[in-house]
């Protein structure tokens, strides 16, 4: 079941419950419906999760509780998935959402220099926010649509494999004991004609 796969990566339910940055939401937290592992909330989970990874802001686990909380989202999984930007994907995933903003409101996009630095960056930030945050907001919204239609694609397209492979194996048992009735027949039927030849032949010795 895809539930095992996703139930294998996520987080501790208990660490998301205690984490300081979500306690704000208090007894909403406590609602069963975060913390299923079924397709639509697991779903709804990789498209709120993904859509706040690229948004360029601090406290991203606190907009993908946010997020998942009123579409009844399983938080863990929303929670951890902002964490696929890191320190590691931020330059690539970030220069490709400002190309997008920039493509997106038809403006030439900056070259970065040769050394990037603390001072360039913000001298730049006044030209550099408005197609950044807008690129981000439009992959974020494409990224988690794709998302969660491909979870529910995946996930009804686990089910019915499974589904296949059950029907195979119970036709196959049918098969199998049907063999086994027909081989105990034929076997009955050859014992029975065996036995009718002994009694011809006593017969024929005991009356010549």
């Amino acid at each position: 079941m895809p539930r095992r796969l996703f139930k294998r990566y996520m987080p501790d339910p208990t660490s998301i419950r205690e984490h300081k940055s979500l306690r704000f939401f208090g007894k909403l937290l406590h609602d069963p419906n975060l913390w299923h592992l079924n397709r639509h909330s697991v779903a709804r989970a990789m498209g709120v999760g993904l859509f706040a990874a690229l948004i360029p802001i601090p406290m991203q686990m606190l907009l993908a509780a946010a997020l998942a909380i009123p579409v009844r989202g399983n938080l863990p999984i929303a929670v951890s998935l902002v964490w696929l930007t890191n320190p590691l994907t931020m330059p690539p995933v970030f220069f490709v959402t400002y190309m997008t903003g920039a493509w997106l409101m038809q403006v030439p996009p900056r070259t970065l220099p040769d050394e990037l630095t603390f001072d360039w960056i913000t001298d730049q930030l006044a030209t550099l926010w408005q197609p950044f945050l807008l690129g981000s907001v439009v992959c974020g919204v494409v990224l988690g649509i794709a998302a969660w239609a491909a979870t529910l694609v995946y996930w009804r397209w686990w089910i019915g494999r499974q589904w296949r492979r059950r029907k195979q194996r119970r036709l196959g048992a049918h098969a199998a004991a049907a063999d086994q009735q027909a081989n105990a027949q034929h076997v009955e039927h050859r014992s029975g004609h065996q036995h009718e030849g002994d009694r011809r032949a006593d017969a024929d010795i005991r009356h010549p």
